[in-house]
């Protein structure tokens, strides 16, 4: 995956410690409002806590990327002048932000799904979309704040059903469909899943010791606290680093190329 597609803090204005609101809970210590930063922001817009975020009660910072979307509005749509310099600029850039976020996550899909052979047969519709949302990350602040970033999801996700459909057609026998299914807690220990969609599923807390997820499609699947410890994600469709942050698995859990193991992952 392109550098420009994963999150650079060094050139980042801290968007995700201000812009971004949270509540106490089992995954923030405290309770922070939109655009107020985060009081572990130091003024170097690096985080105070970075390696002690999980025993500090920050396990929630720990999953979260923003796909390069913070450096893109820092460095390129605001031109490298932060929300401290130019007070008058902070609202917009809070605005801006989770709209870019939304532009290069589905970038980050799009991009997988041109590496995908299988995908061929729409690769040159994925090119087009994919340069369509490029040039929508270029556009101004006014232009984006104002941008219908679900219309967009709605012409792109088209392309990304076939993608998952002849993707999943290789794994070489019927495919089950799971897509959006509520399997919170669900006992999938040692699963034939291999070629799944699996979808926007619910799989919160859901035991997939050893199950088979190759070529399953995981894209805005839930897998907070879901147990993949030993579980085979080879070749797993549109699958993100934040959904494996939020879960747990171990040294023995199979992940596809590209992708690290979790820093809270046991290593034996």
């Amino acid at each position: 995956m392109p550098e420009t597609l994963r999150g650079d803090c060094s050139n980042c204005f801290g968007l995700c410690c201000v812009a971004l609101p949270f509540a106490n809970s089992a995954d923030f210590a405290v309770n922070k409002a939109p655009g107020e930063p985060c009081r572990n922001l130091q003024e170097d817009f690096r985080c105070g806590i970075h390696t002690r975020l999980r025993p500090s009660g920050f396990s929630g910072c720990t999953v979260y990327d923003c796909f390069g979307a913070g450096q893109k509005v820092s460095q390129v749509t605001f031109g490298g002048v932060s929300w401290r310099e130019a007070p008058e600029s902070a609202r917009r850039m809070y605005e801006v932000f989770p709209v870019m976020r939304q532009l290069h996550e589905l970038l980050r899909y799009l991009t997988e799904a041109l590496a995908r052979p299988a995908a061929r047969p729409v690769h040159a519709e994925l090119r087009r979309a994919l340069e369509r949302v490029e040039d929508l990350t270029e556009g101004s602040a006014e232009v984006l704040e104002k941008l219908d970033v679900a219309a967009v999801r709605g012409e792109v996700n088209p392309l990304l059903l076939r993608t998952s459909t002849l993707v999943r057609a290789t794994a070489g026998a019927r495919t089950k469909s799971r897509r959006g299914a509520d399997l919170m807690g669900a006992r999938l220990r040692g699963a034939k899943l291999r070629g799944a969609d699996l979808r926007g599923a619910l799989l919160i807390a859901a035991d997939l010791k050893g199950a088979d997820l190759s070529l399953t499609d995981l894209i805005g699947a839930d897998l907070r606290d879901a147990d993949l410890s030993g579980a085979d994600l080879t070749d797993a469709l549109f699958l993100t680093q934040p959904q494996l942050n939020a879960a747990r698995g171990d040294a023995t859990t199979r992940l596809p190329q590209g992708f690290e193991r979790p820093s809270h992952w046991p290593r034996s």
